[in-house]
């Protein structure tokens, strides 16, 4: 039909990357769904679903796991949506019909929608929505049956406008050292999780942090603006913003959220410039209305967004909707200046005295032994890590989930344990758990060759007192 003017087969190979790299990330999603949610939300997890679905409706929350919900039909889903995923990845989608292909992609999307709905404080993060909303799009790109849609591609690009914009409004609105280009004397100090660079960065000359931050502004208020100007600018907009979020891969762990980042950006790529595109069919009457349809559904959503940007006290991370087709985003308004850590301890003798033996629990991600190398994990998502980070901000943080944490401890649960990197009694529970707050820098150059140490500590305070099991 030649009034589907808004299809353009230049696109297809931006198409064919966006699409399978979409489907890995949720592939990466999904498993980590499959191998957490057991301690986190399972029948006896921290925050159990059924005691959620029992306070929450479904119109506040839709998901299928409001008309069942076991253990086993969670596990069902997670690793049924990990292996769609990985179909996807092999080039499922083009192997169907079209509207076969769309139902793959709106059965993932309502499969991580499910989860996300239920996840409670555990799934409370910005790159949940961003997925949701990049998978709800996705649903409408067509496969190789048609070519590439205009509007869902510009669609496509408004989100990740928002998604970079919004990020640099908040710092300049939030903390004064986004202003005055110091945020970076601190940041990969403080940052929830360091990779194995962080280090590294965080010694970098301080001159060269104000250039990064520098650089940052520029890369989140001025480059997004970019994407919305004819090829090959829009192109070159979106390879800087793969450059910058390679940066942020390159300094820390932000599960998801930097992947997710470049894979939007590289749907803005003309993949003409790199190989001639093939000729495609325009796309069918249904598949049309349908894309037009669902671009005005958008578009009216993305009012409430709209004016979050423009408003003096913008909201970040925030989803407007309980489908989570348009959301806001944002992070890191405000940089800590002082690293803080909880560690978790525990002992085998019933009572506590100043001779007591405490022996340390281990993290996968966060810090804790000061000899080790913070690890890469990103894009896994280790979700009880994160929260601890959240935890030592703030116990506010830690109210509805960290006593169930300690009592699973105590009772010596596989499933808990397995979230940890190190359980210090493999033969039997402990008798206490204690908290404690401790203050961590990294080390200096000197220090390091003296220790061997990536950090250095100092106890503050107790977070928890020695508790026991009643």
């Amino acid at each position: 039909m030649e009034w589907f003017w808004f299809a353009s087969s230049d696109y297809w190979l931006s198409r064919l990357v966006f699409q399978r790299a979409l489907a890995a990330v949720y592939l990466v999603a999904f498993l980590a769904a499959a191998l957490q949610f057991r301690a986190l939300i399972g029948s006896r997890g921290m925050l159990p679903v059924p005691r959620y679905l029992e306070r929450v409706p479904f119109r506040a929350a839709p998901s299928v796991f409001h008309w069942h919900y076991s253990d086993r039909f969670f596990a069902l889903c997670a690793w049924g949506g990990a292996a769609l995923a990985l179909a996807l990845v092999a080039g499922a989608g083009d192997a169907v019909p079209l509207a076969v292909s769309m139902a793959l992609w709106a059965v993932l999307w309502a499969l991580y929608l499910s989860i996300v709905n239920v996840g409670q404080t555990w799934y409370g993060f910005g790159w949940e929505s961003l997925l949701l909303e990049t998978g709800f799009l996705a649903v409408f790109l067509g496969n190789e049956e048609t070519a590439p849609p205009v509007l869902v591609l510009f669609l496509l690009r408004w989100l990740l406008f928002r998604v970079e914009f919004g990020a640099g409004l908040i710092k300049l609105r939030g903390d004064s050292c986004w202003r005055d280009l110091t945020c970076l004397y601190y940041h990969h100090e403080t940052q929830p999780m360091p990779g194995p660079l962080s280090w590294f960065f965080h010694r970098l000359p301080r001159p060269l942090h104000r250039v990064e931050t520098a650089a940052n502004h520029v890369a989140q208020l001025a480059v997004p603006v970019l994407l919305f100007t004819p090829q090959p600018v829009a192109s070159a907009a979106a390879g800087l913003i793969v450059v910058t979020q390679l940066w942020l891969v390159a300094s820390g762990n932000f599960a998801w959220l930097n992947w997710l980042t470049i894979v939007l950006a590289l749907s803005a790529v003309d993949g003409s410039m790199v190989a001639a595109p093939p000729v495609l069919p325009a796309p069918p009457l249904w598949f049309g209305v349908l894309v037009l349809a669902v671009t005005a559904l958008v578009l009216g959503l993305s009012v409430r967004p709209a004016r979050n940007l423009l408003s003096r006290h913008q909201a970040m991370n925030r989803s407007f909707d309980p489908l989570h087709l348009v959301n806001t985003y944002g992070a890191f308004g405000t940089v800590g200046r002082v690293r803080r850590e909880i560690v978790i301890e525990g002992t085998e003798e019933a009572t506590a005295h100043p001779g007591t033996v405490w022996r340390e629990y281990g993290f996968r991600g966060k810090p804790g032994d000061v000899r080790r190398l913070p690890r890469q994990f990103a894009p896994y998502h280790l979700r009880l890590d994160w929260m601890m980070w959240f935890a030592a901000l703030s116990p506010a943080y830690a109210r509805s989930w960290f006593t169930p944490f300690v009592e699973r401890l105590l009772e010596g649960d596989r499933d808990t344990l397995r979230l940890l990197g190190h359980n210090p009694f493999p033969d039997g529970p402990p008798a206490q758990i204690r908290a404690r707050l401790y203050r961590y820098r990294f080390t200096t150059g000197e220090e390091r060759r003296a220790t061997g140490a990536w950090w250095h500590r100092t106890a503050e305070r107790d977070f928890l007192p020695p508790t026991r099991l009643r």
